[in-house]
């Protein structure tokens, strides 16, 4: 018996992983901390999912809205994950 599993992301949090997934999937450090190689087929398919998805990676104002994206999670977060 197979399992769908649902996961909902608010757009912001969509925008902000996707756009995060894009630049480092395919780096070797991202490759090398990725030690089992059937993990690859959940990263593709969010990853493939977020892109059909997520028009806003289209339009001409997207690095506007990732940032503002971007800074809704941050302050979200408060102090959590700071250095």
């Amino acid at each position: 018996m197979e399992i769908s599993v649902k996961i909902e992301l608010t757009d912001d949090q969509a925008l902000v992983l996707s756009d995060w997934m894009s630049r480092v999937m395919h780096r070797a450090e991202f490759s090398a901390i990725v030690d089992d190689r059937a993990v690859w087929s959940a990263l593709l398919k969010i990853n493939g999912t977020l892109e059909t998805q997520l028009s806003s990676i289209f339009d001409s104002s997207y690095a506007d809205q990732l940032a503002a994206a971007r800074q809704r999670l941050i302050s979200e977060l408060g102090e959590f994950g700071e250095q």
